[in-house]
């Protein structure tokens, strides 16, 4: 009993530490060469994923492929798929205006105010003096860490004027995305709230129950339904894949069997092209040498894509696991983690740190880290607190974290 609740914890944890501190790596290595090439990014990792839950949303019938019945209706998905992509799309273009990794994790954790102004505003929430002192420390974390890569806390005074241009509108940016992140967050609650825990009718039963889970299948469809957008990005996508594609290469070769169909076409002289060629050791030689030619920017692109499926994966498979409280603190610790790499790796692991760790006022950006995770850590436990009632009786649907 106690050894597969051991295997279980420890496989959960690792595609979330293992799989988004990796992710982050990779994402950092690419933006840091190529910042103009977030939608490229965004759109292979939304393809992979797509890709890897089809055949669990898909039955076959006579009449060909069809989807599985669904547990949350379309119209729900629509709306949340039209901010899921935006936000993505948003937060992978920041980094084309100059905004660090270390400043992009923290920044994003900012989301805690908007949630709370949002819920405040639109929700009509009310929260308790726990969660507002907290929320009131990681804004000034978010300010401070914001503030440590500014061309401003620099000790050089020749200032860029475009730089700290592009550095202020990459910060628009994430804020633009941290809104709608708040939005999406209150259009999920509602469409939990409202399918979620909804009675199914018997006769719909049996098809639901051959559905896959519920985290599965907003995974899915969150990502899946996004990909028609796309064709909105197109110019740009050919735009950012004609660069990765023009990279430097890397070169693997092999030896092939000196008689083989592939001889007919070395002697023709068409042995030459941009990814793969043939060639003789020497000219009486029966021995032919396939080289692969790939550029290097493929290798942290295809990894970054694989990483961030194992990311969501880990995230959405913890969530049924434990209380959102505790996901909360998992997640804190890991963009802690995610952070500590970047800073640390800078110079260390190849494409960290865009070979720049002098760039960030250190001081300023550990304590707005310090600020950030005390903050966050602090609204948890004031989450998990007994609500402050709206008035009168408490309102509840009896779920206890």
């Amino acid at each position: 009993m106690v050894l597969p609740l051991i295997y279980d914890w420890s496989t959960t944890l690792g595609l979330v530490f293992g799989g988004c501190c990796s992710n982050a790596i990779t994402l950092e290595q690419l933006t840091v060469h190529y910042p103009i090439a977030g939608s490229l990014i965004t759109l292979f990792q939304f393809v992979l994923i797509s890709l890897h839950g089809l055949p669990r949303h898909i039955t076959w019938t006579r009449y060909g492929p069809r989807f599985k019945p669904r547990r949350i209706p379309i119209t729900p998905y629509l709306v949340q798929v039209g901010l899921f992509y935006l936000i993505s799309v948003l937060n992978n273009a920041a980094f084309g205006y100059k905004v660090p990794m270390s400043v992009h994790i923290i920044f994003r954790s900012g989301g805690l105010v908007v949630s709370m102004v949002l819920g405040w505003l639109i929700s009509k929430k009310r929260y308790n003096p726990t969660q507002i002192i907290s929320v009131l420390l990681v804004t000034l974390g978010v300010v401070l860490t914001t503030l440590s890569a500014t061309p401003i806390s620099s000790s050089n005074l020749q200032l860029d004027d475009k730089d700290i241009s592009a550095y202020v509108t990459g910060i628009a940016i994430l804020s633009l995305a941290l809104i709608l992140s708040g939005f999406l967050g209150l259009v999920q609650d509602w469409t939990y709230g409202n399918y979620g825990n909804s009675q199914t009718p018997s006769t719909e039963l049996s098809e639901k129950s051959k559905s896959p889970p519920q985290w599965q299948e907003s995974l899915f469809y969150l990502h899946f339904l996004s990909l028609p957008m796309f064709l909105f990005l197109r110019k740009d996508i050919q735009t950012q894949l004609r660069v990765i594609l023009d990279s430097p290469r890397i070169s693997w070769s092999a030896s092939l069997p000196p008689r083989s169909i592939l001889a007919t076409y070395l002697e023709s002289g068409q042995n030459t092209s941009s990814f793969i060629s043939l060639s003789r050791t020497h000219r009486q030689s029966q021995t032919l040498t396939l080289s692969l030619h790939i550029p290097h920017a493929f290798t942290p692109l295809l990894l970054n894509t694989i990483t961030q499926l194992i990311c969501v994966s880990g995230v959405h498979r913890l969530t049924t696991r434990v209380s959102s409280l505790t996901v909360t603190l998992i997640l804190v610790v890991r963009k802690a983690v995610s952070l500590l790499i970047s800073v640390l790796g800078a110079g260390i692991i190849p494409g960290i740190g865009g070979g720049k760790a002098g760039a960030v006022d250190q001081k300023m950006m550990w304590s707005g880290a310090t600020i950030v995770l005390l903050g966050t850590v602090l609204y948890s436990i004031g989450t998990g607190r007994k609500a402050v009632p709206t008035g009168g009786k408490e309102k509840g649907k009896g779920k206890k974290e």
